[in-house]
């Protein structure tokens, strides 16, 4: 299915189906990796609270709050309808979000997937940064609230803090043309204050302040589980790095939403209404047709007749009464 339309009156999005309904830029390579970290975790048994810093409209987060286990807590930092704290986050946030970006949306696209909201913090992530998070208590952080510089850095600086030493965390536009200042904060992280690529994808980075090879052996493990999806092995400044392009083709599906057998069900009596429609037009059409090809086929019998009856009109009207009896006599005998 396709991403969910917006009504034209309330600018809401529709109810999802599928995690692919929910608007945003999630892409399934990125969906898949989510799924494999945090499985990774705990499977390994590792706990620790998640967190994702900028949230749109709920795409990600259904999938980072399906990891969430007893004990733990899922904390989503977006400003959603709020003002922004300065000029130039606002200018970014009218030319790309404002329209959509609502508390009320969000809210309604997790509960598809979920009994539970997280714990939502309605602020600019900055407001993070004023120790409201327990330092190594995080074991997974998703980054993509503000594209400026500092705020990215800020992001950064409080993941850092709050993580656990094997906690992952992510970047999304790293390497985005619009978005310099992610690629400035990402890479200034990794050569200036200790973070270790894991993995990199077209739009995201993972990370960590840990030892990242076990995870890399792993990922590398599992190449060619993905028949389309291309993953290389490299080397930056003499550590792995693994890169992930190609097609998510063939990777498990997510699960569908609370609303999923309702809208299928009513999608097919939609379809089954349309054909209907469609085969009475066709029908009417198809009559409509035959009437008028039987009413040009009189018409034309009626045209080939036509002369003859002008003949024997004219010979009635022009010839003598003498020689007109004498010519039905003839005919007659």
């Amino acid at each position: 299915m396709t991403d969910a339309a917006l009504s034209a009156d309330s600018q809401q999005p529709a109810e999802p189906a599928v995690l692919d309904d929910v608007p945003g830029w999630f892409w399934e390579h990125d969906r898949h990796l989510f799924d494999w970290f945090l499985g990774r975790q705990e499977k390994a048994g590792l706990t620790g609270d998640l967190l994702e810093l900028g949230a749109y409209l709920g795409r990600s987060a259904i999938v980072v709050g399906s990891h969430l286990r007893a004990g733990e807590t899922f904390t989503v930092c977006d400003l959603f309808d709020s003002d922004a704290p300065d000029d130039e986050n606002a200018a970014e946030m009218d030319g790309s979000y404002r329209r959509t970006l609502t508390r009320t949306a969000f809210e309604a696209n997790y509960l598809s997937f979920h009994d539970r909201l997280p714990e939502i913090v309605q602020a600019p992530t900055s407001a993070l940064a004023d120790g409201r998070l327990a330092p190594g208590t995080l074991r997974f952080v998703h980054i993509d609230a503000s594209h400026l510089y500092e705020h990215v850095a800020g992001d950064l600086r409080v993941a850092r803090a709050a993580l656990r030493p094997e906690g992952v965390v992510v970047l999304d536009d790293y390497r985005s043309a619009h978005t310099p200042g992610v690629a400035a904060a990402t890479w200034e992280a990794v050569f200036n204050h200790g973070l270790r690529p894991v993995v990199l994808t077209d739009s995201k980075f993972y990370g960590t302040w840990g030892d990242p090879e076990a995870a890399q052996l792993d990922l590398l493990a599992r190449r060619g589980t993905l028949p389309h999806c291309d993953m290389t092995n490299e080397t930056l400044e003499g550590h792995r790095l693994v890169r992930i392009g190609g097609s998510a083709e063939g990777a498990e599906p997510f699960r569908v939403s609370r609303h999923h057998a309702r809208l299928t069900a009513e999608a097919g009596r939609r379809e089954a209404e349309r054909v209907t429609e469609e085969t009475l037009r066709t029908t009417e059409r198809e009559h409509d047709e035959a009437v008028r090809d039987l009413a040009a086929r009189r018409a034309r019998a009626a045209e080939r007749r036509r002369p003859a009856n002008v003949a024997k009109r004219a010979v009635g009207d022009l010839l003598p009464p003498v020689v007109t009896s004498a010519i039905r006599r003839a005919r007659r005998g």
